[in-house]
């Protein structure tokens, strides 16, 4: 997000504790599985029984009851009805990773985790503070109140594949006027407090996160887990970017991803989600490329020759569409993209941040693929990205246009010549922008413009 990262390759396209996981499977075809439970962690393949019938899970899954979770796009097969012999199964361990620098609960001198309690439309924005740019440093205390949501930016990996995630404070050398670690925690514990939500932003254009392994993903999910609790965060924003990302050869259904770099992400953020309980906040800024560009292209596909990242984001959205409190896609540094209509739609204006929105209230079939389609979020998980000036990124548009985008999604009026799939959306979250910084620098127009816009669509 700190800069443009693929924008030629969009164009062109368009033109340690470890989690035990539970092994189970049925012995004979009329046999019943181990039974299911509410506590243990499942993956792909995995078979238990509820009620009489036999499931096999689709991905990682914990906690979705299988006779509730079994329709279409549900985690759960149904096998049908079983009978006989349970099968034996080992135990069950319902640990998450940890470290011994990690305490297994948030540390009682910060606001507990509690999630929810956003205004009905959010504004939402990053906070550099890690790194500088001529943007300027902003302290965490000088935050405007109305930034519903603060990413911090970025937790970023020791390497791309050790899943060690580090955070820490700008330098005085390379930014003036930082504040100390002490003042930083207590400006975060007074955002918490005033019911503002402050995440932890991980990756951005820089810190490519490439969880190879599953002992990866453990150190991911533990030096994540460290750093929410020494500063009491309220969860965590995946910003991953570049090559983080890619689909391996034969990985052609996002509703069941083989790809470990893809396995491991949404395992590692259910054992966050599970870590930290409801209240976890989770919130993702993924491209457009990694995006909307799967109806077009979903990563090397049948033909060959495509980017492996095209639509790669779409089995993580999928798999943890049931946990995510926001997806604010990045309608900026991108190419042409295809929308519903068959089109292109470009960046620079209203028209692109409808259509590319519209295809996550809508849903959308994935590389054309009428028989394998990625079914809209609620409208109240949904919010688009837009840059704050024209120095925070390529596709900058002014607020009259911004906001009748806006206007159009909810209210299904003034939406130019594109036609809405997705109706009216009257409980669509509202905006995200990179970033807080760069709108400070030109006079807040960002936060001046939508937060009273916002706050007026009721």
């Amino acid at each position: 997000m700190r800069r443009s990262p693929i924008l030629a390759a969009a164009a062109a396209l368009a033109v340690a504790c470890s989690t035990v996981y539970v092994a189970t499977t049925a012995s004979a075809a009329a046999a019943c599985a181990t039974a299911w439970s509410a506590t243990a962690t499942y993956v792909k393949d995995n078979v238990v029984s509820k009620g009489g019938n036999n499931y096999t899970a689709k991905w990682w899954t914990q906690g979705e009851d299988p006779a509730l979770k079994s329709g279409q796009w549900d985690v759960w097969v149904n096998n049908g009805a079983c009978g006989g012999v349970v099968t034996p199964s080992p135990s069950v361990s319902t640990s998450v990773p940890t470290s011994p620098s990690v305490s297994p609960t948030p540390s009682t001198s910060v606001p507990p985790i509690t999630g929810g309690n956003l205004p009905k439309h959010a504004l939402i924005g990053y906070l550099h503070a890690s790194f500088a740019n001529g943007s300027g440093y902003l302290r965490m205390a000088d935050v405007p109140a109305d930034w519903d949501i603060i990413n911090l930016a970025f937790g970023e990996p020791t390497t791309a594949t050790s899943g060690d995630i580090r955070f820490s404070l700008c330098p005085a050398t390379e930014c003036p006027g930082v504040e100390s670690e002490a003042e930083f925690l207590a400006a975060i514990r007074a955002k918490r407090a005033a019911g503002k939500k402050v995440l932890l932003s991980i990756g951005g254009a820089n810190g490519q996160v490439q969880l190879t392994t599953t002992a990866a993903r453990d150190r991911f999910v533990s030096s994540v887990s460290a750093i929410i609790d020494k500063y009491g965060l309220d969860g965590v924003d995946i910003d991953f970017e570049g090559h983080s990302l890619s689909l391996n050869t034969g990985d052609t259904d996002f509703k069941n991803p083989t790809t470990p770099v893809i396995v491991n992400l949404i395992s590692a953020v259910r054992s966050l989600k599970a870590r930290y309980g409801a209240g976890f906040v989770l919130t993702m800024a993924p491209e457009t490329f990694f995006v909307q560009l799967g109806y077009q292209y979903y990563g090397s596909g049948p033909w060959g020759g495509q980017d492996p990242r095209a639509g790669s984001y779409l089995p993580v959205i999928h798999a943890l569409r049931n946990d995510i409190t926001v997806l604010h896609v990045q309608d900026y540094n991108s190419g042409s993209i295809m929308g519903l209509d068959n089109q292109y739609h470009s960046m620079g204006g209203a028209d692109f941040h409808i259509a590319m929105t519209d295809m996550l209230l809508a849903g959308f079939p994935v590389a054309g693929n009428t028989a394998n389609v990625f079914p809209g979020l609620r409208e109240d998980q949904i919010a688009f990205g837009a840059p704050s000036s024209v120095s925070a990124g390529n596709g900058y548009v002014a607020p009259p246009g911004v906001q009748q985008a806006v206007t159009c999604l909810v209210k299904g009026t003034n939406c130019g010549g594109y036609t809405v799939r997705s109706g009216t959306n009257p409980n669509f979250r509202g905006l995200m922008t990179w970033s807080i910084n760069w709108d400070k620098f030109y006079g807040w127009e960002f936060r001046n413009s939508h937060e009273p816009f916002l706050n007026a669509l009721g």
